[in-house]
């Protein structure tokens, strides 16, 4: 298990950030990288997950990937961020290439990994096989693991929450971000594991709802906070809806959360794609993901900046 002394992860609201390429060569805009990252921890962000879905990992290099954590880690550094925690995506097929990545992570400034479960042979993992892989990772990894429970991404692997609970007894295995979107596992999950909230610090370990869109039901449910990817272009909102239940404003928080999940669902239909051109309308940045994701015409961007008037009109009184 790593020791060294890092950033803790606290209860409140994450963003995967997104990676952002120049629009003609596709190559990597590390000065924008470096500027988003500054704005989500000014908007209150509490962690930074870079290589994750919405940061295009499958489509980056090896060194790349570095450059990504390195280029966000020494942002927030320099902006005087020190206590915002950078997750960053190590998943590779094998208990070797995730270790290689973990420990290039670890060297680029990565507080943490988060890894979706191996999946190419989907056939051969079965739960003995995925609690192999996790446990191998976790005996040697240079940084603590988050479990990202994401099916939809990993031919439906659906980490249930016995298996997660089992797993969680690892002491270098800290969290879990569930994507999947289920509350009722996540309650179990928080639970056993007397996870990390707003109101206790409990064992440490996070229970991360993985959309913005059940942001309140997190937190009713005993999570740790959210890992939204809309918070890349709305990050105070997501924050607000958080605090707001946090601060016993259940009414408000629930009023704020009705609005959060129509941008969360507007942000999410669209993708990478759309996510980048709802910045790039809204803030002047974001540009394309890389080929072979498409380019959002002018029309669709639009009519999606038009429905997405209600939230970015709260966003920007915040």
């Amino acid at each position: 298990m790593a020791t060294k002394s890092r950033t803790p992860l606290r209860p409140g609201i994450y963003c995967p950030t997104l990676t952002f390429f120049d629009p003609t060569t596709e190559d990597l805009d590390l000065p924008t990288i470096a500027k988003h990252s500054v704005r989500l921890a000014r908007a209150g962000l509490v962690g930074l997950v870079t290589l994750g879905s919405n940061g295009e990992a499958v489509h980056l290099s090896r060194s790349e990937k570095a450059a990504v954590t390195r280029t966000t880690r020494q942002a927030l550094d320099e902006a005087g961020y020190r206590d915002v925690p950078v997750i960053c995506g190590a998943a590779e097929q094998s208990v070797r290439g995730t270790l290689e990545l973990c420990r290039e992570g670890a060297e680029a400034g990565a507080d943490y990994v988060l890894l979706v479960p191996p999946s190419y042979y989907r056939a051969a993992m079965n739960e003995g096989q995925l609690e192999e892989y996790y446990n191998a990772v976790a005996d040697e990894s240079p940084v603590p693991v988050l479990l990202y429970n994401y099916p939809g991404a990993v031919a439906g692997i659906d980490m249930d929450s016995d298996f997660i609970i089992r797993v969680a007894q690892h002491s270098n295995i800290v969290g879990t971000k569930f994507t999947c979107g289920n509350t009722g596992k996540l309650t179990r999950v928080a639970s056993a594991t007397d996870a990390c909230t707003p109101k206790k610090k409990g064992s440490g370990f996070m229970a991360f709802g993985g959309m913005a869109d059940f942001t309140v039901q997190t937190w009713v449910s005993g999570g740790s906070g959210i890992v939204s990817g809309a918070a890349n272009v709305m990050p105070k909102i997501v924050v607000e809806a958080w605090n707001l239940w946090t601060e016993g404003k259940t009414e408000d928080a629930m009023k704020l959360q009705e609005v959060v999940s129509r941008g969360d669902w507007l942000l999410g239909k669209p993708g990478v794609p759309g996510t980048k051109a709802a910045l790039q309308r809204f803030f002047g940045y974001g540009g394309y993901a890389r080929k072979p994701l498409r380019r959002v015409g002018d029309a669709e961007v639009d009519s999606l900046a038009e429905k997405m008037k209600e939230v970015m009109d709260i966003e920007n009184t915040l």
